[in-house]
């Protein structure tokens, strides 16, 4: 770890760099996505032996998937590789805030392994039951929900006022919780389509980039009127190897994909941008900038109530990316155009930092 490095040298000469986040956070970047580009190839290459016949593909999907039958998943593991790893070498490791969030990404992606192992083993694409994949997850998330709690508290906070917030109480800890499964799963369900689900994670880690440094500042959240959390600033480094990790798989992800994430790499990533809200109070934030999740989300729990109900369907299919494609839109144009939706909501998110 080289901040200890620096701090047992007195942070003397080019070390002296190592005590500014910002530095760290580009370095970070940096180290993740040239990690991910290294690893990449004979990464792919050993999933492909290993795998055989690779993720399997739903046959009442888009008949356009059934291009994709042999393409590996479990490449969530070069992202969480790329990430850990980064993180180990540029992390301020005092932060109980950088293992909180941590141990979400970490502790998502194995319960994301145990289902992509199951679906390539049984070639089948059910996986873990889904009750037993929801106690893991809410296991984890509340732990993390603790070690986050005992320093930030239990108020949420209400974007576009400044020093608002509804005091929870013990029904926090069930909020926060539920937040990061929630996120965990909607990107999840996102991860449908060759770079889909990537660039919006990269996208809202950037957003949030900005958002934990600028929390963790007291003079930069005392004049924008948010919620200061001393040691939240270090998440940036975090969100820096989130995005240099997720550069680093589009680059082997983008269509035609050479290997899927999976939910290895879905439920990390996801679980860890909810973790990182929960830790900077920009829970409802969180909702806007990752407002493509939601509404993947809400597609699917709004055609299963309909379709209950009324034995007929709102969408072609869900999740809603598979409705354009329905409609004719080409996989390219599905991907691009959630792209741009994506970085609209990220950019009114971080408006709400100013409009209070």
């Amino acid at each position: 770890m080289l901040y200890l490095l620096a701090q047992w040298l007195e942070f003397e000469g080019l070390f002296n760099l190592v005590r500014y986040q910002t530095f760290r956070s580009g370095a970070t970047l940096l180290t993740a996505l040239t990690i991910g580009l290294l690893i990449g190839p004979k990464f792919i290459a050993m999933l492909r032996v290993r795998q055989g016949r690779g993720q399997p593909i739903r046959t009442d999907g888009p008949q356009t998937h059934l291009a994709k039958v042999g393409t590996p998943t479990m490449g969530g593991l070069m992202i969480l590789s790329s990430l850990v790893l980064s993180m180990l070498l540029w992390m301020d490791p005092r932060s109980p805030f950088v293992w909180a969030c941590l141990l979400v990404t970490v502790g998502f992606g194995m319960i994301g392994f145990l289902d992509d192992f199951d679906k390539v083993t049984k070639r089948s694409h059910k996986g873990v039951s889904g009750k037993v994949r929801l106690m893991m997850e809410f296991a984890v998330a509340a732990v993390a929900t603790w070690m986050i709690v005992e320093p930030t508290g239990t108020n949420l906070y209400v974007p576009f006022m400044s020093d608002r917030y509804i005091p929870l109480g013990p029904l926090y800890y069930v909020f926060a919780a539920t937040v990061i499964v929630g996120f965990g799963n909607a990107v999840n369900l996102t991860d449908g389509l060759d770079g889909l689900a990537t660039m919006p994670v990269v996208i809202a880690a950037s957003a949030f980039l900005f958002i934990c440094y600028l929390v963790g500042r007291v003079d930069y959240s005392a004049y924008l009127g948010i919620p200061h959390v001393p040691g939240a600033g270090e998440l940036a480094v975090l969100c820096a190897a989130m995005i240099g990790g997720g550069l680093a798989f589009l680059w082997f992800n983008a269509p035609p994909a050479a290997v899927f994430m999976g939910d290895t790499g879905s439920l990390a990533l996801g679980g860890a941008l909810g973790a990182i809200a929960v830790a900077t109070n920009h829970e409802l934030v969180l909702l806007i900038i990752g407002g493509l999740f939601v509404m993947e989300t809400a597609s699917v729990i709004i055609q299963v109530f309909w379709f209950k109900r009324t034995g007929k369907r709102i969408f072609r299919m869900a999740p809603i990316h598979h409705h354009f494609e329905q409609l004719g839109w080409s996989e390219a144009t599905v991907v691009i155009r959630f792209w741009i939706i994506a970085i609209v909501l990220a950019v009114l998110g971080l408006a709400t930092l100013k409009l209070r």
